[in-house]
C-alpha cells in the first residue's frame, strides 16, 4: 500500500509539473526561425492544419503541442484563412487571437484621381500578391462579375488607397472601390445646388470626371465646374480637350491636332453639345462636390496659365486675349 501511495503521489506530482510546464509554455514568447515569419492558413483549415502550417512557416515548437493548445483555448471560436505575420515576442495566445480575428497580412494599392479604368486595371495587375481573378475578362464580363451588367466601368471606382489581404482577389478591391464611389456620389448628389442643370447622379459623375481631368490646381475645381455648368445652361458645347482625347483612345499620340477637334465621336464635345455618354476618368471627392456645387461665376471660358492655374473669362474676346497672353507668348 505504501508503494502504491508513493506511486500515486509521484503521478500527481508529475501531472502538476506537466500542467505547470504547459501553463508556463503558454505565457512565453514562441521561438521563431526569424524575427518575423509568415504562415499561410488555407480555407477550411482545421486547428491541426493551422498548427502544422505555423510550424512549417517558422514557429519553432512541436505542432502537436500547438494543436492541443489551440483545441483547448479556441473553444467554439473559428480560425480565419489567410496569410499571417508572426513576430518576435508573440505567445501562443497571441497567435490564436490573430487567427480568430482574421488579422491577416494586408498590402496597399493606390488608385489615383483622374485615372482611366485602363490605368486601374494596369495598377491592379502589378499589385503585389493580388490574385488576378479578372485577368482575361472583358470590361463587360468584369462588370457582370461585380453585379453591374451593362454598366460602363469608366469612372465607377473611387480613387483611394485600398488595403487587401495577401493573395485575395482583385475583384474584391474593385468591389470596395465601386461601393465607395456609389457612397461618395450619393452623398454629393444629395447636396447639389438647387439650380443645377444636371438631371441625375450619373450626369454629375460624368461632369466630375471632366472637372478632374481639366483641373491643374485643386482650388480651381469649383470655377472650372462653374464654366461647364454655365455652358450646359445655355446649350453651349463644352469644348473640352480631355473628352476628345478620351474618344481617340489608343489613337492619341500625345499631340491633339485640329482635325481631332473636328472629327466627330460620341466624346467630341466640340462637335456635340451636352455631356459625353460616360465618365472619362475617376473623379475624387473634391471634383464630385465641384460638379454639384460649382462656384457662382459668369465665366464661360478658361485657359491654362502655364503654372497649373487657369485664367477665367466671361467673353470670347477676353478669352482670346488670355490665350494670346498665356499660350501664344503675347502674339
Amino acid at each position: 500500500m505504501r508503494f502504491l501511495f508513493k506511486l500515486l503521489v509521484l503521478l500527481v506530482a508529475l501531472a502538476l509539473a506537466a500542467g505547470a510546464a504547459a501553463w508556463w509554455w503558454t505565457t512565453q514568447p514562441m521561438a521563431l526561425a526569424a524575427p518575423k515569419v509568415e504562415i499561410s492558413v488555407p480555407g477550411g483549415a482545421s486547428l491541426r492544419t493551422a498548427a502544422n502550417q505555423a510550424v512549417k512557416g517558422g514557429v519553432q515548437t512541436h505542432a502537436d503541442l500547438l494543436y492541443w493548445y489551440f483545441r483547448l483555448a479556441a473553444r467554439d471560436q473559428h480560425i480565419q484563412p489567410g496569410a499571417y505575420e508572426v513576430t518576435a515576442g508573440m505567445r501562443p495566445a497571441d497567435l490564436l487571437d490573430k487567427l480568430v480575428r482574421g488579422d491577416r497580412i494586408e498590402l496597399p494599392v493606390t488608385l489615383v484621381e483622374g485615372w482611366t479604368f485602363k490605368q486601374v486595371r494596369e495598377a491592379l495587375a502589378k499589385a503585389e500578391s493580388l490574385t488576378q481573378e479578372s485577368a482575361g475578362m472583358s470590361e463587360a464580363e468584369l462588370m457582370m462579375q461585380l453585379g453591374k451588367p451593362g454598366v460602363p466601368a469608366e469612372g465607377r471606382f473611387f480613387p483611394d488607397t485600398y488595403r487587401y489581404a495577401k493573395n485575395s482577389s482583385d475583384l474584391g478591391v474593385l468591389r470596395h472601390a465601386m461601393r465607395l464611389m456609389n457612397e461618395r456620389l450619393a452623398a454629393a448628389w444629395s447636396q447639389r445646388a438647387a439650380d443645377t442643370p444636371l438631371k441625375s447622379p450619373e450626369q454629375a459623375l460624368i461632369l466630375a470626371s471632366i472637372v478632374e481631368k481639366e483641373t491643374g490646381k485643386p482650388e480651381d475645381r469649383p470655377l472650372i465646374a462653374g464654366v461647364f455648368i454655365n455652358r450646359l445652361k445655355i446649350g453651349m458645347p463644352l469644348q473640352t480637350d480631355p473628352t476628345v482625347i478620351y474618344g481617340l483612345g489608343d489613337k492619341f499620340d500625345g499631340n491633339l491636332r485640329k482635325r481631332d477637334l473636328t472629327t466627330d465621336t460620341p466624346y467630341n464635345t466640340y462637335t456635340r453639345k451636352g455631356l459625353p455618354p460616360t465618365p472619362i476618368a475617376m473623379p475624387g471627392k473634391a471634383a464630385l462636390m465641384a460638379a454639384v456645387q460649382p462656384a457662382e461665376t459668369r465665366a464661360l471660358y478658361f485657359v491654362a496659365r502655364g503654372d497649373g492655374t487657369s485664367h477665367f473669362s466671361g467673353s470670347l474676346g477676353e478669352h482670346n486675349a488670355a490665350v494670346r497672353k498665356y499660350q501664344l507668348g503675347g502674339q
